[in-house]
């Protein structure tokens, strides 16, 4: 008979980090709800709450090692259900991928065997690499997980969960160690990979920015117009690029084009049609009425100029005669 502690149904399952702490998972047999069929197998299902928080599928695997073999472990909300689902969807796409590849090559093959076309050779081109990035240094970590974490547990077989139950928990058990840093030094491993040394740091911004450039150069060779068509603007003009190797331009001609056509392919704005101005002095007799609008004008400032001359006149307090 087992010996463990029990709290609410749940047994007490202890365990240690170090000699000076202990910490307790709460485990019991995975029971089907009400609402309807449970999709952990039962008999062979472990539920553990308050899971240590960077623990890992591993270190359940390695820690419930001797009570059997574990099949699966999934934390918190990860369902068997909507791994099976996703699968089976992949799958789905993956033969009707495959139908339509078939259904491709037999009308490749009938359309073939009715044309008969000659062989062409091949024509080997070599292929300009992009270059590769230079990754910055990473550090396996542990996949920190919410505090109080729960986990179903699938055993191979129904004796590995009867004898879980069946072993005394008084003692607890050592928590299996890995190659991965875990509790203090996680955090500290964490802060040296996120601050990685500026040698690194410098070369994979450079390779970076070749990356960068050689995309760019890329997206500038590929054009809209090809070797030999004419380039036509919006007013139907033939116009032509700088001339490439050779005198070989695009469109076979030797203008010179805008560099903002060549990058954008709009039309320059001095071809854009202008509003017509009326012309005012184009007739003889706009010319004479103009002149005759300008004396009366004149004639018109002269009298205000006379009048405001007489009015200073006139204000003036010493009059000598």
């Amino acid at each position: 008979m087992s010996s463990s502690t029990l709290i609410n149904g749940f047994t007490l399952f202890p365990i240690s980090y170090a000699s000076t702490s202990t910490h307790y998972i709460l485990a019991r047999a995975h029971e089907s709800g009400k609402k309807g069929p449970s999709s952990w197998p039962s008999g062979r299902t472990l539920f553990l709450v308050n899971v240590p928080p960077d623990s890992t599928e591993r270190d359940l695997i390695l820690l419930l090692k001797p009570y059997g073999i574990v099949e699966k472990v999934v934390f918190d909300s990860d369902s068997p259900v909507q791994d099976d689902a996703e699968d089976e969807a992949d799958s789905d796409e993956e033969e009707e991928e495959e139908e339509e590849q078939e259904a491709e090559d037999h009308n490749d093959m009938e359309e073939a065997d009715e044309s008969h076309p000659r062989k062409r050779r091949k024509v080997a081109t070599k292929k300009i690499e992009p270059p590769k990035v230079f990754p910055l240094p990473s550090i396996s970590l542990r996949n920190m997980r919410k505090t109080g974490q729960t986990a179903h547990v699938v055993f191979l077989d129904t004796s590995s969960l009867d004898r879980f139950f069946s072993a005394s928990h008084t003692k607890p058990r050592p928590w299996p160690t890995s190659e991965e840093p875990s509790g203090l030094s996680h955090y500290f491993a964490l802060y040296d990979s996120l601050r990685p040394p500026l040698d690194a740091v410098r070369q994979h911004a450079n390779t970076a920015m070749d990356l960068y450039e050689f995309e760019l150069a890329k997206s500038k060779r590929v054009s809209k117009y090809k070797k030999g068509e004419a380039i036509v603007d919006e007013d139907g003009f033939t116009l032509v690029t700088r001339g490439g190797a050779y005198g070989q331009t695009v469109g076979g001609g030797v203008a010179v084009a805008t560099k903002k056509f060549q990058e954008t392919g709009e039309a320059s704005e001095r071809n854009k049609k202008r509003t017509k101005k009326e012309k005012t002095s184009f007739y003889a007799f706009q010319k004479a009425e103009k002149q005759r609008n300008a004396l009366i004008q004149l004639k018109k400032n002269w009298e205000l100029d006379k009048a405001k001359v007489e009015k200073l006149k006139a204000s003036r307090k010493f009059k000598p005669y």
